[in-house]
């Protein structure tokens, strides 16, 4: 027998491979669907790729890719049966076959035991060999087997992402040097010293410096100027404004080109009057909570309709989603995206198409993890009733067993978090996150991988109309910019219970003078009117530049919308800063309607009357230490020349290395190769490097669009990708780009008020005139958001209509900071409110609306 299965082995050899280190071996799920060891089929996982694929979907790897031999593994579990003393400790054989294999559901282990069970299965015979069989095969397979079954988890390498636990202590954390130079960090209002960058915004912790950082992979980020900083000063630790909580802060070492930990950070940061000490306590149970918690275990039973008796409901569409430990903002997002029809059809509705067109490795595509995710709450697999017989057993055992018994398995998001978080530095970790933030970033990475096929994302794109006037002139600017969400303030001034709430802070300070307990608190009840009234009152423009007085001056914005979206999502500005730095939730509550009209808010254009700003750029300032000497240092400008070198050796002529370090803004060397591969082709590419002479400050953008900027004639292809994901034509992107300096938010500015010449002039007198908000959008059905974004449109795809609303979902948080805490989510769904919390999902009797803290709303038909 032994010699036979030899010889069966033989032509399968070469594709069988030993697990190396840095391998990751799927041995608990699968990668187009949540089956795993414990499902009806059991698990096959590869033993050449070690990608695991349930029983549906093995098949087509074979097909694919000619890989014969799987490993299949299978746990059985079933229920102890009880003796007199209660039962035994679980028995469990061939315990080392799954040594590292997580248990795929919620249950008590002392009252279950189960059997594993592996065997390898030869395509597309499917013959079975039992395993161990250590003495009748090869020594080579023997091995192979013996890796996969003891390998860990493929996501152990990734759960220690979390800061705390990778990352070391710099070699600058104790000695760091801070300068007495006065300054003091504000809690909010942060932008880029050298831009005008507000986002990746790095806090230098030896001088104070507030400077952006480089593009992340997803494309936000900034222009480098943390980097250059550290270049021209040696300065090397700095903390990302938007990360410090009690726990501690994101910190970057330039010197040591990577993430590390600061033990003094709360020192440091003192230096610059960011006080860390006076922030929330942890509570036992691991989530933050202030000093005075009742208002938040209020808010905890309220949001999770705790007390009450909510019938749980199965199917399609009824599948909840696991927590893998402060996850709850990815399945609430995940829940609501996929109740809307065009992520439901982009997705599940395409899924044999994405699942037969998926690349080798599945887990780290995109389109095929959501079309997974997708089937998964869709479908109603993962969430069936239990059955009548195991009822009636469970009133025979334990009545109140009954109720928790009903709760389904739910599907776990591990894969795809895995893969959407990778390279982020917030969602990498293991903490809670912003449920809008990760919106908006999952938005980013939809339309990143939708190019040239349908935009589910197009049903949240709207423009706003941006009116800017000088005051002194009274001129005004017209300007139009893409949002996805309304960010709605919160009065506090016109709750409905100010005096309420007078006397409460009144009777807290005394409370606090006399070290009594504090009283109860009073939540602020705000008019959902007054918030929508605050968004659309005029605001002051900081360092507001007047073109007509070539001067800054003051400057007033007010914003309404150019275009009405299909669905509009509406944030509540929950969260905010103290004077201390202290992250504080404020204890609200919103009389949010079902029903919203926004149509008196529809963007008017240029009024008869009104006269517009010159449409002249402002000067581009150098550094004083530069200014002197700019004329000159164009002949011998800064370049990394070890970046340079390093791609020299690679092959590349000199001095297009040299181009390529140069145009990309002395980035690295990765940016500076990603230039090469996109300019090989160009007749100048070995040319010397040519710079334009430096241009007198202020000149008019139309006469200076291509000496705007020192970087050259070529934009950083991320910024190019944003644009063009948007729909803007990709030349006219790249003049938007080289005219506001590579600064995204200006470039879109500039895209709206600089139509592209070819255009007809209908379209360009549109542009000066009041414009028709159908000529911006795709009206007419789906297919239009399938065009390509290089088409000729002055703008990005969006789907405008009537501003009449309906509320069909919103989620909640609970906790005193977004880096802490839960989210609940509730979808209106066959006219039900339905929570879904966790793997738990209800129907609600009460649904908090007027405490959530991010709303959807579907447009209502015309009709």
């Amino acid at each position: 027998m032994a010699a036979d299965l030899g010889e069966l082995l033989v032509p399968y050899m070469p594709t069988v491979r030993v697990p190396k280190t840095g391998d990751r071996v799927f041995k608990s799920e699968c990668a187009f669907s949540f089956d795993s060891p414990e499902s009806e089929g059991g698990l096959y996982v590869c033993m050449n790729t070690f990608l695991g694929f349930g029983r549906e979907h093995v098949e087509r790897h074979y097909r694919k890719t000619g890989q014969s031999v799987y490993m299949h593994l299978k746990r059985h579990v079933k229920e102890k049966a009880t003796g007199a003393a209660g039962g035994a400790i679980p028995r469990r054989r061939n315990g080392k076959v799954f040594l590292d294999l997580e248990l795929n559901r919620d249950f008590n282990g002392e009252d279950y035991e189960y059997e594993d069970e592996a065997k390898l299965v030869i395509f597309p015979d499917h013959f079975e060999i039992p395993l161990p069989n250590i003495e009748e095969l090869p020594a080579l397979v023997t091995i192979a087997c013996d890796a996969v079954l003891n390998a860990p988890s493929a996501y152990k390498k990734q759960e220690p992402e979390s800061w705390e636990e990778e990352i070391q202590v710099s070699r600058h954390a104790r000695s760091l040097r801070q300068l007495d130079n006065g300054v003091r960090i504000p809690p909010s209002g942060w932008k880029c010293q050298k831009c005008e960058m507000r986002e990746n915004l790095w806090l230098n912790l030896t001088d104070g410096s507030v400077l952006c950082g480089k593009w992340f992979f997803d494309g936000s980020g900034g222009n480098g100027h943390a980097l250059e900083h550290y270049r021209e000063t040696n300065y090397p630790l700095a903390v990302k404004l938007d990360t410090i909580t009690p726990d501690g802060a994101d910190v970057y070492s330039f010197e040591e080109e990577e993430a590390v930990l600061d033990p003094h950070i709360s020192e440091h940061l003192s230096h610059f009057g960011i006080d860390m000490l006076q922030m929330q306590k942890r509570t036992e149970n691991g989530h933050h909570t202030d000093n005075n918690s009742r208002p938040r275990v209020s808010e905890w039973e309220v949001i999770q309709e705790s007390g009450m008796k909510l019938k749980a409901v199965f199917g399609s569409g009824y599948t909840g989603i696991k927590n893998l430990v402060n996850s709850s903002y990815v399945s609430t997002v995940l829940q609501v995206l996929f109740s809307i029809p065009d992520f439901q059809r982009m997705y599940v509705g395409n899924l044999q198409r994405i699942f037969d067109y998926s690349p080798l490795d599945p887990t780290q595509d995109f389109a095929t993890q959501m079309a997974k995710l997708g089937h998964g709450l869709l479908s109603g697999q993962y969430s069936k009733p239990p059955m009548k017989s195991e009822l009636i057993e469970q009133v025979m055992k334990e009545e109140h067993k009954v109720l928790n018994g009903h709760q389904q398995r739910g599907i776990s998001p591990r894969m795809f978090k895995s893969l959407v978080s990778r390279g982020h530095p917030e969602f990498s970790s293991n903490r809670q996150q912003d449920a809008h933030e990760f919106l908006l970033h999952l938005i980013n990475l939809v339309e990143r991988n939708s190019a040239g096929s349908e935009n589910p994302s197009d049903v949240f794109r709207f423009l706003v109309e941006e009116r800017v006037q000088c005051c002194q002139t009274r001129l005004v600017r017209y300007t139009q910019r893409v949002d996805y969400c309304i960010q709605l303030p919160t009065p506090i001034e016109a709750a409905t219970n100010r005096e309420e709430l007078l006397a409460y802070e009144a009777k807290r300070k005394e409370a606090e003078e006399n070290m009594q307990a504090p009283p109860e608190p009073v939540r602020a009840r705000i008019p959902f009117t007054a918030c929508l009234q605050a968004f659309t009152e005029p605001e002051n423009v900081p360092d507001f530049w007047s073109s007509a007085l070539q001067a800054k001056s003051a400057g007033v914005k007010t914003s309404r919308f150019a275009s009405f979206p299909e669905y509009m999502v509406v944030q509540i500005k929950k969260f905010t800063f103290g004077v201390d730095w202290v992250p504080k939730k404020l204890d609200l509550a919103i009389d949010v309607p079902d029903f919203l009209d926004l149509s008196r808010l529809r963007a008017t254009g240029l009024q008869a009357g009104e006269e517009e700003l010159p449409d002249l750029m402002p000067p581009i300032v150098l550094p004083e230490d530069t200014r002197d000497n700019s004329m000159s240092s164009t002949d011998s400008p800064e370049i990394d020349e070890a970046a340079v070198m390093q791609l020299a050796e690679m092959g590349f002529p000199l001095e297009a290395c040299r181009k390529a370090v140069y145009y990309t803004g002395n980035m690295g060397p990765e940016m500076a190769f990603n230039w090469i591969i996109a300019h090989m082709e160009e007749p100048d590419f070995a040319e010397p490097l040519n710079l334009p002479s430096m241009m007198d400050p202020g000149p008019p953008a139309s006469d200076s669009t291509l000496g705007a900027t020192p970087l050259g004639n070529s934009p950083p292809e991320e910024s190019i990708a944003i644009l063009t994901s948007m729909g803007f034509p990709r030349s006219h992107s790249i003049n938007a780009l080289k005219a506001t300096n590579n600064n995204l938010e200006r470039a879109l500015d500039w895209i709206f008020t600089h139509p592209e010449e070819e255009e007809s002039d209908a379209l360009s007198d549109m542009a000066d005139t009041e414009p028709n908000y159908n000529a911006f959008s795709n009206t007419n059905s789906h297919s239009d958001s399938t065009l390509s974004p290089d088409r000729d449109m002055s703008g990005p795809r969006v789907k405008d209509g009537p501003g009449r609303y309906e509320l069909f979902a919103f989620i909640s948080h609970m906790g005193a900071s977004t880096m802490s805490g839960h989210y609940v989510c509730h979808i209106k769904k066959e006219g039900r409110w339905v929570i879904y919390n966790d793997h738990k999902v209800c129907l609600s009797e009460r649904p908090p609306k007027d405490l959530g803290y991010i709303y959807f709303y579907h447009r209502l038909s015309s009709s």
